[in-house]
């Protein structure tokens, strides 16, 4: 059975929305898109390319799909190893209302998410890797279908935007596997979803 394992970019104040470009995501009247280019330094980049080392299939939200299939696609240098792992091996993508996929090896999951996905899990031999796709990542932790999330934090803070963390998420447990800063000053923690929260009292005991 393979792994489900979640990279999300996030500010310090949580916001995972549009951290590639301007256009990305303007949804809500977003004016900060693009924050995390400034910090794509050569350590970042062996981040990503040590992550790009392991996926089997992709799973992705349809936002992130469409702005994936309008860039990758055109990258074809056979060296670029990030371009030829998204072009070649299967995509899957959660959407209701995509029909007609033009970027190949790719497949509408439209049914139950946590029938469909538990069924990815199980005929994916290694990583099932989801990339952004805040949204769908945070339907998968509330089902419990996250095993590893890849959690990089920018320093930086936009004070609006969509957050990846929200009021109501279900009560998690993580168990911190290995981390980095970069250069730059980014945050990169990898963690293993490790059920529910544990809770105790730092209050001192009663005197005997």
């Amino acid at each position: 059975m393979g792994k489900l394992v979640s990279t999300i970019f996030v500010t310090l104040d949580g916001v995972y929305q549009a951290p590639g470009g301007p256009e990305e995501d303007t949804r809500g009247g977003f004016e900060h898109g693009g924050w995390s280019f400034v910090y794509g330094d050569e350590d970042f980049g062996r981040f990503i390319a040590e992550v790009f080392e392991h996926p089997a299939a992709f799973l992705l939200g349809r936002r992130t799909y469409d702005i994936f299939a309008s860039y990758w696609p055109k990258i074809t240098d056979p060296a670029n190893r990030i371009a030829a792992q998204l072009n070649a091996l299967p995509k899957y993508v959660a959407s209701s209302t995509l029909t007609d996929p033009e970027w190949s090896a790719t497949t509408v999951i439209s049914g139950d998410l946590a029938k469909e996905v538990t069924a990815l899990k199980e005929r994916t031999d290694g990583e099932l890797q989801v990339h952004g796709s805040g949204a769908l990542v945070q339907s998968l932790l509330a089902l419990g279908l996250v095993d590893t999330l890849h959690l990089a934090t920018f320093p930086v803070v936009l004070g609006s935007g969509r957050r990846f963390f929200t009021e109501g998420a279900v009560p998690t447990r993580f168990h911190h596997t290995g981390g980095r800063v970069t250069a730059g000053g980014v945050s990169i923690q990898t963690y293993d979803l490790a059920g529910r929260p544990e809770y105790g009292s730092y209050e001192l005991p009663e005197n005997p």
